[in-house]
């Protein structure tokens, strides 16, 4: 028991200190203001007008896409919601001084991070259905996810989490449907 306190501590004060240093490369202009863009472009933005090309272009089949990618949402904002409220993880500008705070957060919790669970359930559900856009969504996800960081507003295993979270319920919804 003591070895596996000594191993969380040890992880949580690692994760402690890359936000640290991360979110200090949110005090450069150009950095800070192209994270916020791609923040707030995960925010829904670039799913919903993603969404909405599918729906255009793609027809019937397109409609199921979106569909399916509704659903994921859907499922990700409940799950996502309840664990932040269940494991109340202050953000980490509230813990440390340190963190530099480039964004505004949301909600008052910090984990998991629902920007990037969502992220990754967009993104999957729509690479599955059109792999041909996996060399514009994958890159947009895992910049989603680094946003997070560099803006002060998660931990690096908020966005972990939130990776993981997103990617099991895509995959759990795929071997259901």
């Amino acid at each position: 028991m003591l070895k596996l306190q000594q191993t969380l501590g040890w992880v949580q004060s690692v994760d402690s200190r890359l936000c640290v240093k991360v979110s200090h490369t949110g005090q450069y202009r150009l950095i800070r203001n192209s994270f916020r863009a791609i923040s707030r472009m995960g925010d829904g933005m670039f799913w919903y007008l993603l969404m909405l090309v599918i729906a255009i272009t793609q027809g019937h089949e397109g409609y199921y896409a979106c569909l399916h990618m509704l659903t994921a949402g859907l499922t990700g904002t409940l799950v996502y919601k309840w664990l932040k409220h269940r494991t109340s993880r202050p953000r980490p500008f509230q813990v440390r001084q340190d963190v530099l705070l480039s964004g505004t957060p949301l909600d008052y919790f910090s984990f998991p991070s629902g920007h990037t669970l969502h992220a990754v359930a967009f993104g999957m559900v729509a690479v599955q259905h059109y792999p041909q856009l996996f060399p514009i969504v994958y890159p947009f996800v895992v910049l989603v996810g680094i946003s997070r960081v560099v803006l002060g507003l998660h931990y690096p295993s908020d966005v972990l989490a939130g990776a993981g979270i997103g990617y099991l319920l895509v995959a759990l919804y795929s071997l259901v449907f």
